[in-house]
């Protein structure tokens, strides 16, 4: 229980819990988890690099054990666990940890892969000669020094800093209730920023941050976007977005490979490696044929990419899924006068200018203390030199020292420091050289006693002395910047650093895609034999084809009806003889789902509309802005399907325009979408996740919708058939009708379906067409070598198939403007081919 000396007492346990709460959080804040705003130094880092120094153990000496030093800590400073001294002591010394590392390591200190250091008994250190800058003049006055833990020594409450340490290495910790987070800065720019504040201590934040691009991490990578920089400079808080730094390198036999060479701050390699192998093993990083981590020292992890592949697609991947694109949330907080306070950067370099100041002024007031009392002291001397004879006689004549010293302070105006110093003067002395030597010397320090009151009286010349200092110390261990900062990928866009040039598009039958630029493909007439334009696997062939701009949309509708939108730089680039990339895997169809039409946009205009049209002959209207979220992984629904039907085709239009259908056994219908008298609508817009209405209906049971178009009145309809034969004639020879109709006929087939359709489009004279057969064969065809004919004939021969081959599809070819200008030779008249 308890004795009779004992009283008790009786509290309330929420009073006793609060206080003593409050005693541990501000016990964490002030003496372990946040820097000192003027050291940038933890109360655990200043005694270890304060404890290297009473070892004795500075740059410039042989290396000694960790676990001397760890020992030596414990002992008089830091009343902790070994582990947090060690671990300390291994951080100062890490090179992808501290921008200006303060501790030079000898010994397995650690990797970026995250491999522990060896045990202390193992490893050796010593100070580098820039933490020997900050404990600099120490032992002059110049900081406060308090009792250890055990009151046998004294430690400093602060280091005298002569670099400004906080922001130039930077510093992470987590209190009660408040955490820090400051980033590493370069010390040429820090230096810069804190010259300017000493020039003109009214300079704005703003003007602050012009000397401060952003952060310099040990690790290098890049910072992308600036905002974020802004943010925490100009408040105390931001997040900085980090990248790591990825090239591409050809291979032997025409392949690529990524390397990364620098990875961002805070990041395990090892870790990103195995996150990397991850994705391309569960099939999330798509066309990697290897992966190696070539790494030593120096960060090199080596992606070889597949042929064909995008190796801009893979580094974008990377970025989205995995570390390699990573945050630093910024948090300038600190302790100022044993407070903690969240500044900006402004306020963090006035907290170390002024404690620079105050650095100095007590430097310069001990230097002046102790010129003082040394002229003070060949006062003295001087004097006894003057009277040298009276001197030796007093003090012969004199039984002891005391007595001496008596007699000669009655005599002469002598304090008693300086009869001691006379005293204890040796013979040799007394000579006439050494009287110079003194003389020279009193000289010398009464220059030095001006200059140094000099500099306590004007504020003017300390300035100019903290900025010298300053300077130098910049001269002496400034390096170039690490990390690059970019714009980020809102400012610096990809069509920024992609041409726009004209490319053809290829979706073999078996679910294979490819770009491949249109130059490629040569330009023949019409008749001739062209070139292998795919090179297909067994039993597959080439099923559609399209051209556009790198920098279009490609919107790909699916036979389910799903939309999905990508870029045209995107698609996989593949030579023109190349298999190209598995569609379902770029576009992430599911099972059984395959591309049923392609169409290029420049943007998702809201005037315009997409119409898509199914093999049932229906057909559905939406505004194309409907259609702007598609780019997203998955795609959206484009139309609802009736059970067995799929779509065919789509066209853009601007809700005005005439449209025409064409069936598998030739059969076209041609309708308006509005009245051009009365403005009537005659074929109204639906919501995106709509069915849609008839376009077309059909004679024969077999026959079902081909190909839609938009009437052009300024351009022929070219239809051409699977034999490779083909009718261009004018729109209006098919007469207006109202959609839902049966139509007429386009082109002269057989009716017993032997040979059907293979394509139908809108031409001009100066337009050009590719024709692609399903062996593979393609040829560039000139639109005016094919000769006008009569709607519903049999048409003229458009190229010469192989024996079992068989016309697949037309497409007009897109060119840019370079193209146009290259192509500008008008082609040779050849003469028309026999009509079939």
């Amino acid at each position: 229980m308890y004795t009779a000396s004992e009283k008790l007492t009786t509290a309330n346990i929420t009073d006793i819990m609060q206080s003593a709460y409050i005693e541990y959080s501000m016990s964490v804040i002030i003496s372990r988890a946040l820097p000192d705003a003027r050291d940038g130094l933890k109360p655990v880092q200043r005694r270890v690099l304060y404890a290297m120094l009473r070892e004795g153990l500075l740059h410039n000496r042989p290396f000694d054990k960790c676990a001397g030093v760890v020992g030596e800590v414990l002992k008089n400073y830091h009343p902790h666990g070994d582990s947090s001294v060690y671990d300390t002591l291994v951080r100062l010394a890490q090179t992808w940890v501290m921008r200006y590392p303060l501790i030079d390591p000898q010994g397995n200190f650690g990797s970026v892969d995250g491999d522990p250091p060896a045990a202390y008994r193992y490893t050796e250190a010593r100070l580098k000669n820039v933490s020997e800058e900050l404990l600099k003049d120490i032992e002059e006055d110049t900081v406060d020094f308090a009792p250890n833990y055990k009151e046998s020594t004294t430690e400093p409450t602060v280091l005298p800093a002569a670099l400004p340490n906080l922001l130039m290495n930077g510093s992470t910790g987590i209190a009660v209730g408040m955490t820090t987070n400051i980033p590493p800065h370069n010390l040429g720019e820090i230096i810069g920023a804190a010259c300017a504040i000493i020039d003109n201590p009214s300079i704005t934040v703003d003007e602050v941050v012009t000397y401060i691009p952003g952060p310099d991490f040990p690790t290098g990578g890049y910072i992308t976007g600036r905002a974020g920089i802004k943010s925490y400079l100009t408040t105390g808080r931001g997040i900085v977005r980090t990248r790591g730094k990825a090239h591409t390198e050809e291979m032997k036999g025409g392949g690529e490979q990524i390397v990364i060479t620098e990875i961002p701050y805070n990041v395990n390699r090892a870790t990103l490696v195995l996150r990397i192998a991850e994705l391309i093993r569960e099939k999330e990083i798509e066309g990697v044929r290897d992966l190696r981590d070539e790494s030593d020292e120096n960060t090199r992890i080596v992606i070889e990419l597949k042929r064909g592949e995008q190796s801009q697609i893979v580094i974008n991947q990377l970025y989205q899924k995995t570390s390699l694109e990573s945050s630093f949330g910024v948090i300038l907080l600190a302790l100022d006068k044993k407070r903690p306070k969240q500044m900006n950067i402004k306020e963090l370099l006035e907290c170390y200018i002024d404690h620079r100041r105050d650095v100095i002024t007590r430097r310069t007031q001990f230097r002046l203390n102790q010129a003082k009392a040394r002229a003070h002291i060949l006062e003295g001397y001087i004097i006894a030199l003057d009277n040298l004879d009276d001197f030796v006689k007093i003090i012969r004549s004199s039984k002891d020292k005391e007595e001496a010293k008596q007699r000669l302070m009655a005599k002469y105006p002598l304090s008693e420091i300086q009869t001691n110093a006379i005293l204890e003067l040796r013979l040799y002395q007394l000579t006439g050289l050494e009287r110079g030597k003194i003389e020279a010397e009193y000289l010398e320090l009464m220059k030095l006693i001006d200059e140094l009151q000099g500099i306590l009286d004007s504020e003017a010349k300390l300035n100019a002395l903290i900025k010298k200092e300053l300077l130098e110390l910049k001269d002496k261990y400034a390096s170039p910047r690490r990390t690059e900062i970019v714009d980020d990928a809102g400012e610096l866009r990809m069509e920024d650093v992609i041409p726009n040039v004209g490319c053809v598009i290829t979706v073999s039958h078996l679910g294979f895609i490819k770009r491949t630029p249109v130059a490629d493909y040569r330009s023949q007439k019409r008749g001739g034999k062209g070139v292998i334009g795919a090179e297909t696997y067994e039993e597959d062939f080439a099923e559609h084809l399209f051209t556009a701009s790198t920098h279009d949309y490609i919107l790909f509708l699916t036979s389910t009806g799903q939309c999905h939108a990508k870029k045209v730089y995107d698609t996989p680039e593949g030579t023109r003889t190349s298999k190209g990339k598995s569609v379902s895997s770029f576009l992430r169809l599911s099972e059984g789902e395959k591309i049923a039409a392609m169409i290029c946009v420049k943007d998702f205009a809201p005037d315009q509309y997409l119409v898509m049209a199914t093999k049932r002959g229906v057909i559905k209207k939406s505004a194309l802005s409907d259609y702007a979220n598609c780019t997203r992984d998955g795609g959206l629904i484009g139309i609802n399907l009736a059970e067995g039907d799929s779509v065919i085709g789509t066209v853009l239009t601007t809700g005005d325009n005439e449209l025409i259908l064409v069936s598998h056994q030739g059969l076209a219908v041609r309708f308006r979408e509005r009245d051009a008298e009365s403005g009537e609508v005659l074929f109204r817009d639906t919501g995106r996740a709509t069915g849609g209405v008839t376009g077309m209906r059909f004679k024969l049971d077999s026959d079902y919708l081909d190909v839609i178009e938009v009437v052009d009145h300024d351009a022929k309809f070219l239809v051409a058939s699977e034999a490779g034969l083909g009718v261009r004639t004018r729109f209006e020879d098919y007469r207006l009708v109202n959609r839902g109709a049966s139509g007429v006929w386009a082109i002269d087939l057989p009716e017993d379906g032997s040979i059907c359709l293979a394509g139908a489009l809108s031409i001009k004279d100066t337009d050009e067409v590719m024709l692609l057969t399903a062996k593979g064969q393609s040829i560039r065809c000139p639109v005016n070598t094919i000769r006008e004919v009569n709607r519903g004939g049999k048409g003229v021969k458009l190229l010469t198939l192989a024996e079992g081959d068989k016309l697949l599809g037309i497409a007009r070819i897109v060119e840019t403007a370079e193209e146009l200008e290259a192509n500008t030779t008008p082609p040779m008249d050849v003469p028309p081919t026999t009509e079939a």
